[in-house]
């Protein structure tokens, strides 16, 4: 049985009909059936509520709440902590101690998140992404026709975790035999991410040490991959260093490695689940893309956070400096106060476009690279498997926390 994350105490500045009891990494609804006790949140929460677990901290919900947050960073701020304190705190530590990276340039507010997400924005172009069409495609085969004889499959280690990853690993150069533990290295930063700043900061020198000996080949021996790129880039006139590639590293190992999986998983299972629609776009293969984005809109599950750096007021309630607050954008996609029937699946939704891969100056740097995938995905699915179904005897497993996320997927056809 899961243990809630302990509550701590209320702010004074918290008013009490602003609290709503809501664990985001062990909260038993998500852990059951995450979407419908999303929907649960939005009939029972206000927009945005402050709950006791996870350290305490808001929680935004609302479409219109998420959105407006999402594109102020002057208050809602993307960095742990303010510039001056983050200098401070690095000068301070211990001159043997090791560094700590900082993912870049997720971590960071305009101006500077501009300059240095600039050098990532080619690698995760439409043109670029659509070089890599056919080869997505290939080991979406690859790893369909490996099963496809079983009749049954765990789709999550069969499919959906190789097949964003290794494409993933492809692209950093890094070796795809050290996928495994690269999940697992995954997995355990994330779970350091709503335990401590601490432990979230050991986890990252963590995460960099694993890739550091291919960023060091990489110097001295480029290759066609993103992190030989990245070190024959400057940025203000200044070029790469090694503190900057690990930093870059870092946020590119999180992303790459877990988000996409999910997408994947969530789709499938709604597929599965729904033998009409896949029918109808096994007939009809064009309204893939148009299923993609509408799966994206109902099954959104990231929820990033911001740090409250001005005084500001959000969904009616006061929020102080240093507060936190997670945009729940699971929440926003399935909000009816924009969309129209939000728990159904509409395949021609018209007028209003999903945020999963969020908003603003923040927006998913490889939103072009997941979508194809997904297409992809479903195609090659509907393509090569007879129609295929959930398994009734194994039900799917979920974990949360920074991510809605599939643990285990059984599936079965004939």
């Amino acid at each position: 049985m899961t243990t809630l994350t302990e509550p701590v105490p209320v702010p004074g500045h918290i008013p009490p009909e602003a609290v709503y009891d809501f664990d985001l990494r062990f909260d038993p609804g998500l852990l059951a059936n995450p979407h419908e006790r999303v929907r649960e949140l939005l009939r029972e929460a206000p927009p945005v509520f402050w709950t006791p677990r996870n350290g305490g901290r808001w929680v935004a919900i609302g479409h219109r709440e998420i959105f407006d947050a999402s594109r102020d960073p002057e208050h809602f701020s993307s960095s742990p902590m303010p510039k001056a304190e983050m200098e401070a705190l690095m000068a301070s530590l211990p001159a043997d101690m090791p560094r700590i990276p900082q993912a870049v340039p997720i971590l960071m507010d305009p101006p500077e998140h501009t300059r240095y997400r600039a050098p990532l924005q080619g690698s995760f172009s439409p043109k670029a992404v659509q070089a890599r069409k056919e080869s997505i495609r290939e080991l979406a085969n690859e790893l369909i026709d490996a099963v496809v004889a079983d009749g049954h499959c765990d789709f999550i280690p069969a499919v959906a975790e190789p097949l964003p990853v290794r494409i993933f690993l492809r692209m950093m150069g890094l070796p795809e035999a050290r996928l495994p533990e690269f999940r697992d290295l995954v997995h355990e930063f994330l779970a350091a991410t709503l335990s401590s700043d601490i432990e979230a900061a050991l986890m990252g020198r963590k995460v960099a040490d694993a890739m550091l000996d291919v960023i060091q080949a990489r110097r001295e021996d480029p290759q066609d991959d993103l992190i030989s790129l990245l070190w024959a880039t400057e940025i203000d006139g200044r070029p790469m260093t090694l503190e900057l590639m690990e930093d870059y590293a870092v946020l590119l190992f999180i992303a790459g490695l877990d988000t996409v999986i999910n997408g994947m998983g969530f789709g499938v299972r709604h597929l599965a689940a729904n033998p009409e629609l896949q029918a109808q776009l096994r007939a009809d293969p064009s309204l893939i893309p148009d299923a993609t984005e509408e799966l994206l809109r109902r099954y959104t599950f990231t929820i990033p956070v911001r740090r409250v750096a001005q005084a500001v007021e959000l969904g009616g309630w006061q929020m102080l400096p240093g507060d936190w607050l997670a945009l729940y954008l699971p929440g926003a996609d399935l909000d009816p106060r924009e969309y129209e029937s939000p728990e159904e699946f509409t395949l021609k939704r018209q007028g209003k476009a999903h945020i999963a891969f969020g908003a603003g100056v923040h927006r998913c740097l490889g939103s072009h690279l997941a979508r194809v995938e997904l297409q992809v995905l479903y195609t090659q699915m509907l393509e090569r498997l007879p129609p295929f179904r959930l398994d009734p005897q194994r039900p799917a497993k979920f974990h949360s926390g920074n991510i809605i996320a599939l643990d285990s997927l059984p599936l079965r056809w004939d």
